[in-house]
């Protein structure tokens, strides 16, 4: 399974009035598709990186050489265990250790965890003014915790690249919010976010009806396809 694929992302912004229905953002996976949504609370992320998905701020490592970790093996992990290996398999509820990087927060470790994935409802998007987009579409939230297990001040950091897999194991559609959305709330991490520091994040996936989103995957750095080598990435069912 690729970890990057040519495919589109529906970008939401939640709160915040955009000045077209189609924007080409910077992003590593292909095209982002921007729509306006609802008026709500201002937006709390830069429409530069929602979620994590997007392009990481000037700075950021393009890849994960940085940090001395490929992804193909189980390099030894802060605090003892191992890393989490390129293509590993997780069921829901178990951990990996993952090596983070975001911005000038480098060399970074993060435990983080798939804690379920709930169905939603087609009404759910309503909110988010999708449109044709959602049609016969019903929406899952993807629900996972981070922990900063690592050294490294995490402050402000976005943990995103979470993705739906679908029964068959194809990518669900991905839905990115810039703003809140309360059904599935994914905000940067707070300051002060050191050793020992959880938060909970979501990701919304989008099944087509009568099908179902049982699955995700991690594509973070550095496990993708933009890594050398390239990498799979982190699956939990």
């Amino acid at each position: 399974m690729s970890s990057i694929s040519m495919r589109k992302t529906t970008l939401v912004a939640a709160g915040l009035a955009v000045a077209s229905s189609l924007v080409l953002t910077g992003c590593k996976d292909g095209n982002e598709e921007a729509v306006p949504a609802a008026p709500s609370a201002p937006a709390a992320q830069s429409p530069s990186a929602p979620g994590g998905y997007a392009t990481p701020p000037a700075g950021a490592p393009s890849s994960p050489a940085a940090d001395g970790y490929d992804g193909a093996s189980g390099a030894p992990a802060a605090g003892g265990g191992a890393v989490a290996k390129s293509g590993q398999a997780f069921k829901i509820g178990q951990t990996a250790t993952v090596p983070f990087s975001y911005g000038s927060n480098k060399g970074g470790q993060i435990a983080l965890t798939v804690t379920g994935i709930d169905a939603g409802t087609p009404a759910d998007l309503s909110a988010l003014n999708l449109g044709d987009k959602a049609k016969g579409k019903s929406p899952f939230y993807i629900r996972y915790t981070v922990k900063n297990t690592g050294n490294t001040d995490l402050s402000f950091s976005s943990v995103g690249h979470m993705k739906g897999l679908l029964d068959g194991g194809s990518e669900a559609d991905t839905v990115l919010t810039i703003g809140k959305f309360e059904k599935c709330p994914s905000d940067s991490l707070p300051k002060g976010f050191t050793n020992g520091q959880t938060q909970t994040s979501c990701a919304i996936a989008l099944a087509p009806t009568g099908t179902k989103v049982t699955g995700a995957e991690y594509w973070g750095d550095p496990y993708n396809n933009l890594a050398s080598p390239p990498q799979k990435g982190l699956t939990w069912k």
